[in-house]
């Protein structure tokens, strides 16, 4: 009797996790996070981003050993065929959770190609272990990327707004204050809105220069430009010209950053906090 029942529940467990999947199946990605151990190599926990420039030589060294087989070349390919080797062990090292993903054996059969100056071997031993290295890219990659690469601006904020998102809030409510007056023939109202976001948009570029601090500034000179411009129409132009300054404006002070900011962060958000049972299973 408990046997049954046991074996009901677990059926019953497994009709409603599969209900929930099939409810939110037009809404749901699966993807791999990785292990947590490998946010020690990357910043900001770590300061030479010492898991890229892994990646980044186990990339030349593959190269390489494929290079010097194909040329014969015993000297170099035996040098190359040893950092190949190291840098490929330090994977499991630096992320143990990955440690049975690799392929040593490929490895060792590489090495020994080499050493026995059987090149095509060598070369079929760089095909199997390319796969293997596409294996994991294609399963924790793109992630790990937004995670470790994207921006973080959580813990940024503008002076005087309570939150980074709040002054941006303010930002984007001010453009669309300002269309809408001047669509509507009030260009009192317009001006002033233009007069706030102006103003909004010189306290956002003391932000930008935390990380931008070499790169241009902002409000760069063709958003200064552009910002002239709307002023200018606001005052002498025609609804065209009006339209045609904001849309301007509009590309150069906000979708140009949101193209590379925004969409990286709000991926990067996703994927790193955490939701409860009660959110997950949502589905209005």
């Amino acid at each position: 009797m408990r046997w049954s029942v046991f074996v009901v529940l677990q059926g019953l467990i497994l009709s409603a996790l599969f209900g929930v999947y099939y409810i939110h199946q037009d809404r749901v990605i699966v993807l791999k996070k990785p292990p947590a151990s490998i946010a020690q190599w990357y910043k900001p926990q770590n300061k030479r981003q010492v898991w890229l420039h892994t990646m980044f030589n186990l990339r030349r060294e593959m190269l390489a050993v494929g290079m010097y087989a194909s040329a014969q070349d015993d000297k170099n390919l035996q040098d190359w065929a040893g950092k190949l080797s190291q840098h490929y062990q330090k994977i499991g090292e630096m992320v143990p959770e990955w440690q049975g993903r690799l392929s040593p054996n490929v490895l060792a059969d590489i090495k020994s190609a080499a050493q026995e100056k059987r090149y095509s071997d060598v070369a079929l031993g760089l095909e199997k272990l390319e796969q293997n290295c596409k294996s994991c890219h294609v399963d924790f990659r793109a992630v790990t990327a937004t995670m470790y690469r994207a921006p973080n601006f959580s813990n940024l904020s503008v002076e005087g707004a309570p939150s980074l998102n709040a002054h941006m809030r303010t930002m984007s409510t001010s453009v669309n204050k300002l269309k809408l007056a001047f669509v509507g023939g009030r260009d009192d109202d317009a001006l002033s809105a233009f007069v706030d976001l102006k103003r909004d948009m010189n306290s956002f570029g003391a932000v930008c220069g935390n990380c931008h601090k070499q790169g241009k500034p902002y409000p760069s000179p063709v958003i200064t430009e552009a910002l002239s411009v709307m002023e200018q129409s606001l005052k002498t132009g025609d609804l065209k010209d009006k339209g045609r300054a904001l849309g301007t404006l509009a590309v150069l002070a906000c979708a140009e950053c949101h193209g590379t900011h925004r969409i990286s962060y709000d991926i990067r958000q996703l994927f790193t906090e955490q939701k409860s049972w009660a959110e997950l299973l949502k589905h209005k």
